[in-house]
């Protein structure tokens, strides 16, 4: 492999390009008007505009995206997060030209990119999944009749779809009614598909994720846990690996559980095996997302390996740099933390120049940033600006690490949530390790309510 095209923008751009310089291969990059002047366009061996400013008009041109590939002669496309790289349709149409595409098989993507699919198949493989539909509503007569059976609280979910963006917590017939047609307008507009399903909502419960890796002499391996359960409006905020107090037994048959997912797919290429936990440590299986995910430097800190290096090899038809799963060490605890240009209080975006970026770190501290200073916060894409990513010999160092990090930060221009850090990760309930998806909300109003008082 001497030539691949990053089908992506911002900070994974840059990440993937970083490994693709130690590794001497060509990078292209894509961007739209907005993003001409970003740093992983300057960084790309070759850069070219795809479009204007709106995705559908720029990072969703499928198309447009291929023939650049095919004119530049690249040995293969890395699809980065978001955007194009859990679409089935792509990856067939870069795979018909000759192009490898760095990820699973399209069958692989579509089976677990339907929510649906993806719980009948973990069904057959005897993992556990959260109580819900296996079948899309037709009406929302049909949806009163299975919350009924499952009983409420229940989350209404679109099948192709992924994120917040997709998904409402239901606690009663009431809100069933009122969210049900709304839910399947926003599935077709996003996601090109209005099927919606049911699952029981799994109160006080935990967000713990597998990253596992196949290839194609299939070898499958996992690289243990991360907790992605510090959310806003279902959407991760901050990671941190290993999860913290979870008992050793559950914690391996979950890594166990994890991998038979990827084995009853035959997976090949980065993966993630998503789980509810519940307080009782049972686990849940709630999706798997067929690619590269945000947190995963968090994985690469605590076992040193490049997981982008182990993608583009795997692609290149090569075995996992490591084979046997005993050899795989964890080492230390991670966190990672979201930087958004957004107000830390209300989470609305904050686009803008960003007129000072200063951080102070040490070798222990790594910054994934997609923007420099004198750069753009436009409206047009998600508002993650960075990743912080702690390391630390245990969590108790990680923390204060974090925040020593955040205490001498400096971004100006524009908002970020790094005020909500400060005050977040000297709260008892994230302290203590304890904590659900619930924690950030509960932790906001009961700052709303000592700020009314």
């Amino acid at each position: 492999m001497k030539k691949v095209l990053i089908a992506n923008r911002g900070e994974i751009a840059r990440r993937i390009i970083k490994t693709c310089k130690r590794l001497n291969i060509e990078t292209v990059a894509i961007y739209s008007e907005a993003d001409k002047d970003l740093p992983y366009v300057k960084e790309a061996d070759y850069a070219f505009e795809i479009g204007l400013s709106q995705v559908q008009q720029s990072y969703l041109k499928v198309d447009d995206i291929i023939a650049l590939a095919k004119r530049e002669k690249v040995d293969a496309i890395h699809p980065g997060y978001g955007f194009l790289s859990e679409n089935a349709d792509f990856a067939r149409k870069a795979e018909a030209e000759g192009i490898v595409f760095i990820g699973p098989s399209p069958d692989t993507m579509e089976k677990m990119g339907d929510k649906i699919e993806s719980r009948i198949t973990m069904i057959n493989a005897n993992v556990p999944v959260v109580p819900g539909t296996e079948a899309g509503l037709a009406s929302v007569e049909d949806a009163i009749t299975a919350a009924s059976s499952i009983g409420y609280p229940i989350m209404l979910k679109a099948s192709a779809g992924g994120g917040g963006i997709g998904m409402i917590r239901c606690d009663d017939e009431e809100t069933l009614l009122k969210h049900f047609e709304s839910i399947k307008t926003r599935a077709k507009s996003y996601f090109g598909s209005d099927v919606v399903f049911l699952e029981k909502f799994i109160d006080s419960s935990r967000h713990i994720e597998v990253q596992i890796f196949g290839d194609i002499h299939g070898n499958i391996v996992h690289l243990f846990e991360r907790n992605c359960s510090v959310q806003r409006r279902n959407q991760k905020v901050l990671e941190e690996a290993p999860s913290p107090n979870f008992p050793q037994e559950a914690r391996e048959k979950l890594w166990e559980a994890a991998v038979n997912a990827a084995k009853a797919v035959n997976y090949i290429n980065a993966g993630t095996v998503e789980f509810i936990v519940d307080h009782n440590h049972q686990f849940y299986f709630l999706e798997m997302n067929t690619r590269l995910q945000v947190e995963h430097p968090i994985t690469e800190a605590i076992t040193g390996y490049d997981l982008v290096e182990w993608q583009l090899r795997v692609a290149a038809g090569e075995e996992l740099p490591v084979r046997d799963q005993a050899s795989i060490k964890s080492n230390g605890h991670a966190i990672e933390f979201r930087i958004y240009a957004e107000d830390p209080k209300t989470f609305f975006p904050s686009p803008g120049t960003i007129t000072v970026q200063n951080w102070e770190t040490d070798e222990d501290v790594r910054i994934d940033a997609g923007y420099a200073e004198g750069d753009k916060v436009t409206p047009f894409y998600d508002p993650m600006i960075s990743k912080v990513i702690i390391h630390a010999e245990n969590r108790k160092l990680a923390i204060e690490s974090a925040q020593k990090v955040f205490s001498s930060a400096k971004i100006e221009g524009v908002k970020t949530n790094i005020p909500l850090f400060q005050q977040f990760l000297d709260d008892e309930s994230f302290i203590s390790g304890e904590y659900s998806t619930s924690v950030l909300g509960e932790w906001m109003d009961k700052q709303r309510e000592e700020v009314s008082k």
